[in-house]
């Protein structure tokens, strides 16, 4: 028999491997807005959005003035982060751009929009949010086609106006 994971089941948080954790707050704490919730010594610590346990861990077990990860190389290509609303979305990349970061990349994929940035370890980041399903494309034989098209900035910057 096949198994199949029950629909309700959700990614619950996110461990990385970082090489300065007062750097890497300074990305997910300052920038990004995660609360702290705990650090563990003075290797981790656990940051959160709305007060879960934790929704990102950033540590330096193993990687403590290391050097990036390999781009050409297994391990995590980005870990996204879904904001509630377009407005959530637009506000977080005008705060990146008044902060000077650069980002990455700009997509609409049809099922959602997409802001992509590297955190200062080059761990891939896309902060996003789903579009209504309502909205999704759909071919002609009834299956998803996700694409990979460029945001419009004007008008994610527009959910800001008024």
């Amino acid at each position: 028999m096949i198994y199949t994971i029950p629909t309700q089941t959700r990614i619950g948080h996110v461990h990385l491997k970082v090489t300065d954790l007062k750097r890497s707050l300074g990305f997910y704490q300052h920038l990004l807005g995660f609360d702290i919730t705990q650090y563990f010594g003075d290797s981790a610590v656990f940051l959160s959005a709305g007060g879960y346990h934790h929704h990102i861990g950033l540590n330096t077990w193993h990687s403590e003035g290391a050097g990036p990860a390999p781009q050409r190389a297994a391990g995590l290509y980005h870990v996204a982060i879904l904001y509630p609303t377009r407005k959530d979305l637009a506000a977080i990349y005008k705060r990146i751009m008044d902060a000077g970061y650069p980002i990455t990349g700009a997509s609409d994929h049809g099922v959602s929009e997409a802001i992509y940035l590297n955190d200062p370890d080059g761990n891939g980041v896309e902060l996003y949010w789903d579009k209504p399903s309502s909205s999704w494309p759909i071919d002609a034989k009834g299956n998803l086609e996700m694409i990979t098209a460029a945001l419009d900035i004007p008008s994610l910057l527009g959910e800001l106006a008024g």
